[in-house]
């Protein structure tokens, strides 16, 4: 297969490095600009610590020819980077901030939204992807074959926890060690701004109108992953059974999500880019357990799959990595 150039904005951040370590290894990209407006001809290593001996590159702020460009910015800074800087009329653009999970287009160009378990297709054919929030991808593969089959008719309750880093690299003051460490905190409750992108999506595969859904985001008190409880209640006379059918029949093809028969943990996911979802059933509610690492499957892992698809490489491709196990 032809090998292919990819640029990264933002390359200094958790995403952008995430990137660069997924890259290195995939058999048919070659990484070209690794773009930064701070850090400008400064070793890769300086920021990204453990590439040291792995990546000899040095940041810049010109994008080149990329024959795909990484965004990996600031919400709401993808748009003015398209403004500001011109790319080839063939490259192709994977954005992980939010500027285009709703309102998806820009100028001449249309993103289509990234879930490849659900917009396969639509992501092959597409030019430019919007890739999805960590929150909402753990909550979307959660609720998906719901919504599909008209099953998602109660409100939804979602208790979701999520690591440090999914709050970005800049510090702040819920992010140092000495709060973090040994606590928790909820932050947005029924706000978070994942929640648009959910309902869109969600109702789009619906056709039509979905249940309120009520998200309580919390800081845990660990670096990386995202574990999220969902629950709804089910609408009458639908057995447990061909619940869990409508789950192992939508994620069959996939290459990452997977339905666990037992109890599920961070543990499982965390460095990798799949998906665990487990099912249990009381009283007529579907309890949905989601676990993702934020970073890889609710972010960077998550794009080259994008990536993938968009360019005809097989969909796992750099995409087997090894998790932390212990």
């Amino acid at each position: 297969m032809k090998t292919i150039k990819a640029a990264i904005a933002g390359a200094t951040g958790y995403t952008g490095g995430e990137l660069i370590r997924v890259l290195l290894n995939h058999p048919y990209v070659e990484i070209g600009a690794l773009l930064t407006s701070s850090r400008c001809g400064q070793a890769v290593s300086a920021v990204h610590k453990d590439l040291y001996g792995d990546c000899d590159l040095h940041f810049t702020d010109a994008p080149g020819e990329p024959d795909v460009l990484f965004l990996c910015l600031a919400h709401g800074a993808s748009r003015e980077f398209l403004r500001t800087h011109s790319l080839p009329a063939h490259c192709k653009i994977i954005d992980l901030g939010n500027d285009f999970r709703v309102d998806n287009t820009f100028g001449d160009k249309t993103f289509v939204y990234g879930i490849p378990e659900w917009f396969r297709e639509d992501i092959r054919h597409a030019g430019h992807v919007a890739n999805p929030g960590c929150f909402a991808t753990a909550i979307i593969l959660a609720l998906a074959p719901l919504a599909a089959t008209r099953l998602l008719t109660s409100d939804v309750h979602i208790h979701a926890v999520t690591g440090a880093t999914g709050a970005g690299k800049q510090p702040g003051e819920t992010t140092h060690f000495s709060y973090r460490a040994s606590n928790l905190s909820i932050y947005k409750p029924f706000t978070h701004q994942h929640l648009a992108e959910i309902n869109h999506t969600l109702a789009a595969l619906a056709g039509g109108v979905i249940p309120p859904i009520n998200m309580i985001p919390v800081r845990g008190d660990f670096t990386r992953g995202i574990f999220a409880s969902v629950l709804t209640r089910l609408p009458e006379n639908v057995a447990a059974e061909q619940v869990q059918e409508y789950y192992r029949n939508y994620y069959a093809p996939s290459p990452f999500v997977h339905l666990a028969a037992g109890t599920i943990s961070l543990k499982e996911v965390v460095n990798t880019n799949k998906a665990l979802l487990q099912l249990h059933f009381h009283n007529g509610y579907v309890h949905i357990t989601s676990a993702i690492d934020n970073l890889l499957k609710g972010a960077s892992g998550q794009a080259v799959q994008n990536m993938n698809l968009l360019f005809g490489f097989p969909e796992d491709c750099g995409l087997r990595l090894k998790n932390i196990g212990f």
